[in-house]
């Protein structure tokens, strides 16, 4: 699929509506089974109409997930800039496979796994330079205690989330904040489900003690 200049000019130009968003962490206590919810026949006929290369079409969809999506770049980069780049390059590439869209989740949900990949890709192309650990050995033990210290603001969660270890912070920031479930957060990381477990395991331990800590002020 051909996205032409007049579209990409649109898209480089800074959205006069996009309200900026505060990084918010909210501290799940139970993960419950996210709904399987199908499009909307508008997001049917929109996409059908992208697919045919309508530049209108691609602009209505943009309109109406640019604000959601540049939230969840956000709170990954912590930078308007970068964010603003990733939703750029996010959306380009929705438009340019667009036609690998089946419907059978929604258009926002698979957007948002290209916004998440994309941001993701960022920070290490940026930051990380690591090699990846064998965790498949590990035994994991599943636990859905996320209680924390009372008196903890979500500032202090968001503070404690950012200082581990890039490995955890990501599984644990998809866990928690985006609410994707091991096997798909073993897809966008390309990590096996047993490392996502054990990772979510790891990051939330170091989590609750970093959290402990900010409680009792050591």
């Amino acid at each position: 699929m051909i996205i032409d200049g007049a579209f990409l000019l649109k898209l480089n130009q800074k959205h006069p509506n996009l309200q900026r968003c505060n990084f918010c962490i909210v501290l799940i206590i139970v993960t419950t089974k996210k709904p399987n919810i199908e499009p909307s026949t508008l997001h049917i006929e929109l996409v059908e109409k992208c697919k045919a290369n309508d530049r209108n079409a691609q602009m209505q969809l943009y309109r109406q997930y640019c604000d959601g999506m540049f939230c969840v770049a956000m709170r990954f980069l912590k930078n308007t800039d970068d964010a603003e780049d990733v939703l750029q390059d996010s959306f380009i590439k929705a438009f340019q496979r667009i036609g690998q869209f089946k419907g059978d989740v929604t258009f926002g949900a698979w957007l948002k796994r290209i916004v998440v990949n994309g941001s993701i890709d960022y920070l290490k192309s940026k930051h990380q330079r690591t090699v990846e650990l064998n965790e498949s050995y590990l035994q994991v033990a599943e636990e859905d205690d996320w209680s924390v210290e009372e008196g903890i603001s979500m500032e202090q969660v968001n503070q404690a989330i950012e200082e581990l270890p890039s490995k955890y912070k990501y599984v644990v920031q998809l866990f928690l904040v985006e609410g994707y479930d091991h096997s798909e957060i073993s897809k966008i990381l390309a990590i096996t489900e047993t490392a996502s477990r054990t990772r979510l395991l790891r990051g939330k331990a170091q989590l609750k003690e970093k959290l402990k800590d900010m409680a009792y002020g050591t």
